[in-house]
């Protein structure tokens, strides 16, 4: 039997990326994942080997020298016929390994570019790993073209190197799981204290600065001075931006701010808003706004590569300039004014899920690239 292993984060594995790939992938292949154990209760009932290997997220030299070696044994002993990494870190380790002992299909999927937001060295830096990672597999996915055209761009990647599947996305999108949920928007506005006749606007995601929090906090410090009935929830792991500072932004009107730090549902907390809102410095493909416009929730976001792909302009959302928070607010306020334009844009959004971002329809593509290129081994 042939033998695939996974390289990459837990919440890479469990927030909807990967679980359903490496499920499908375990049906016909022998399967394993490494990753820290950091959380390693998450995956429970996942069905793949499982191997925990000590993966800092930030650098450091001697701890990820030694994970090198660690998994270029592991790597050496399995002869495993690919290797897939995910994630900058997981997929600069990974690489190395999978280089060094020779595994023959050693594919890396791009997520989002970290460097995307930097300037002078640090920029330098992380794009030339980045580079380093290209030079090492022998293929490459994208989530997004507008991703790939970025990445040719920058000369990260050359046309013709990066593979993208489907429409776009790593796992696409469950349908039956995301969608609108009068149950679910009842109960959960009701457990935070929310109206039932606000609008909420929702953000799920990391909260830190890349993420256009604290753009999305001076926004809505605004907007609830000029609208009573709008309500900002947000639900996240705090990173560089503590909650108590977004807090502090909006001190006047915190009674409607609502944070949630984790959950196993986010289709629940999609189904409570009115409308999503991504003010994203840098993304490769959010799965997020494509998660809430399958339960028939609008998006408002940046106008950046990746986000350009899940949110169509004027049909599944609005966009604006990263980093304007007047252009931002604007277009919440459009939003929040208008509740004909919320639900027409809503249904647009979910039919386009459905047509072009099915998970199974992605799954079943992916396997098709796995299978494909197993061909000769």
């Amino acid at each position: 039997m042939k033998k695939i292993c996974f390289v990459a984060t837990i919440p890479a594995v469990v927030n909807s990326f990967l679980r359903d790939h490496i499920q499908a992938a375990a049906e016909k292949y022998e399967v394993t994942v490494v990753c820290s154990d950091e959380d390693k209760y998450l995956l429970s009932g996942l069905n793949a080997r499982v191997i925990f290997t000590p993966i800092k997220r930030k650098p450091s030299p001697w701890q990820d020298l030694r994970t090198v070696f660690e998994l270029a044994k592991l790597f050496h002993q399995e002869k495993f016929e690919i290797v897939h990494t995910h994630m900058p870190k997981t997929a600069l380790l990974g690489m190395l390994a999978a280089w060094l002992t020779c595994v023959p299909i050693r594919i890396n999927t791009f997520h989002g570019e970290v460097w995307a937001t930097r300037s002078g060295l640090v920029r330098t830096l992380f794009k030339s790993l980045d580079r380093l990672i290209v030079s090492l597999a022998t293929h490459i996915l994208v989530v997004s073209p507008s991703q790939r055209d970025f990445l040719i761009k920058e000369g990260v990647l050359t046309p013709g190197k990066a593979n993208l599947i489907g429409s776009g996305s790593i796992c696409g999108v469950d349908s039956l799981r995301f969608k609108p949920d009068t149950n679910a928007k009842e109960s959960i506005r009701e457990d935070l204290g929310i109206s039932q006749d606000a609008i909420v606007i929702l953000f799920v995601g990391r909260l830190n600065r890349d993420k256009g929090m604290l753009d999305l906090a001076e926004a809505f410090s605004y907007i609830s001075k000029q609208q009573g009935n709008v309500d900002l929830l947000l639900v996240g792991a705090e990173e560089d931006v503590p909650f108590v500072q977004i807090k502090d932004i909006c001190s006047n009107h915190s009674a409607r701010l609502h944070y949630v730090k984790f959950t196993k549902k986010p289709e629940a907390y999609m189904a409570a808003a009115d409308i999503f809102c991504l003010p994203s410095y840098r993304e490769g493909l959010p799965m997020t706004t494509l998660e809430a416009a399958a339960c028939c929730v609008p998006s408002v976001a940046s106008r950046i590569y990746g986000i350009t792909d899940a949110v169509i302009e004027g049909e599944t959302g609005v966009l604006f300039t990263a980093g304007d928070i007047e252009g931002l607010t604007k277009a919440l306020l459009k939003l929040i004014e208008d509740y004909s334009l919320r639900q027409e844009l809503g249904l647009k959004a979910r039919l386009r899920v459905i047509d072009q971002f099915q998970s199974q329809k992605i799954t079943n593509a992916m396997m098709m690239f796995y299978n494909q290129l197993l061909k000769g081994y």
